[in-house]
């Protein structure tokens, strides 16, 4: 890790911006966040802002150190909000442990952040696998190949590994047992 100097210390101390895009007020506000949500999200999708649908999810592991990482949220509704990823990775691995967690919407061009916070469920395996088949077929087939949050030698073995995965399921991968959906609720 490189020393930071005073001088930029300082330039980080004056980094500032004033936020006057728009007021929080209780009464621009709807009383249901859901709603609220909704519109903010729409927003930002018809704002054409870049990844509008990036959230930072964090959890906490069983020795008690948080993490977090960016996924992408793929529904949402009275129950809670939806995504999707290996369950043996690092995210899934904590969650097993400690079913609560935090998630982030950061809309910089909007000047707003939405936080989420409550306990986490498996989506149903009939949802996970409405939405698995939807995927793009080098996305299902990288299911399989991704030994997620795990340390690989190189790019050869996912190479490997889609091409085995392919050939085994061809156009047709089902959902592997390691993958679906997590919800936030």
């Amino acid at each position: 890790m490189t020393t930071t100097t005073s001088s930029q210390l300082a330039q980080l101390a004056d980094l500032r911006k004033s936020y006057e895009k728009a007021e929080l007020s209780e009464e621009a506000s709807n009383a249901d966040p859901l709603l609220q949500f909704d519109h903010w999200l729409k927003e930002a999708i018809s704002g054409q802002l870049p990844e509008p649908n990036a959230m930072t999810v964090a959890t906490v592991a069983s020795d008690l150190r948080p993490s977090t990482r960016v996924v992408l949220i793929k529904g949402y509704d009275a129950r809670g909000i939806v995504w999707y990823t290996n369950y043996d990775s690092r995210k899934g691995q904590e969650l097993g442990g400690n079913p609560w967690a935090a998630l982030q919407f950061h809309w910089v061009e909007l000047e707003r952040v939405v936080r989420i916070e409550g306990r986490v469920e498996k989506t149903s395996a009939q949802e996970s696998d409405e939405y698995f088949a939807s995927r793009p077929l080098d996305s299902r087939i990288g299911a399989w190949a991704s030994p997620q949050s795990q340390v690989i030698p190189n790019r050869t073995v996912l190479v490997t590994n889609a091409a085995k995965f392919g050939a085994q399921f061809m156009l047709n991968p089902p959902r592997p047992p390691h993958w679906g959906g997590y919800r936030l609720g």
